[in-house]
């Protein structure tokens, strides 16, 4: 499944779609504070080590780095604390049956902006063997050298 980039993308894991061979995606909304918010909108935003679990019936979102905001004393937030996720209960019993099976995990995606609200693309992904790595890497280097290929043969 190619991956779905939107115009105001915040933050990308690219790592995740190297180590995991994601089989479904899912749209969630995240419960945020105001100054999160607004470090989020100054760009100080990472979600390269984040994952999400479901535990009692909530999905939660893990290791998603927000930076403090700049221009806050007193009601600042603590940068890497774990955050809600807004499904709906059957999004999470669904994504919970596939993501409990062992080798499977939940990482976060992509962080977006959709209508003035921050969203996270979460995808349930197998974990790949070193040996799906190599074979993506074959694959890509094939398909660059024969776009490489027609481009020359083209130009001549």
């Amino acid at each position: 499944m190619p991956a779905q980039k939107t115009d105001h993308s915040i933050s990308s894991n690219r790592n995740a779609r190297r180590d995991y061979q994601i089989l479904e995606t899912y749209e969630a909304g995240v419960v945020l504070c105001g100054t999160e918010v607004k470090s989020i909108r100054a760009g100080k935003a990472n979600i390269t080590d984040a994952f999400a679990r479901i535990e009692g019936g909530n999905a939660i979102l893990y290791q998603c780095d927000i930076a403090p905001y700049d221009k806050s004393h007193f009601f600042n937030h603590e940068p890497r604390q774990p955050r809600r996720l807004l499904l709906h209960k059957s999004e999470i019993a669904k994504i919970y049956s596939t993501a409990s099976v062992k080798g499977h995990s939940i990482p976060a995606l992509e962080m977006y902006w959709k209508n003035g609200r921050v969203k996270i693309r979460l995808g349930v992904g197998q974990g790949k063997t070193h040996q799906d790595r190599r074979q993506d890497i074959k694959s890509a280097d094939a398909k660059r050298e024969i776009d490489r290929a027609i481009k020359n043969r083209l130009n001549q």
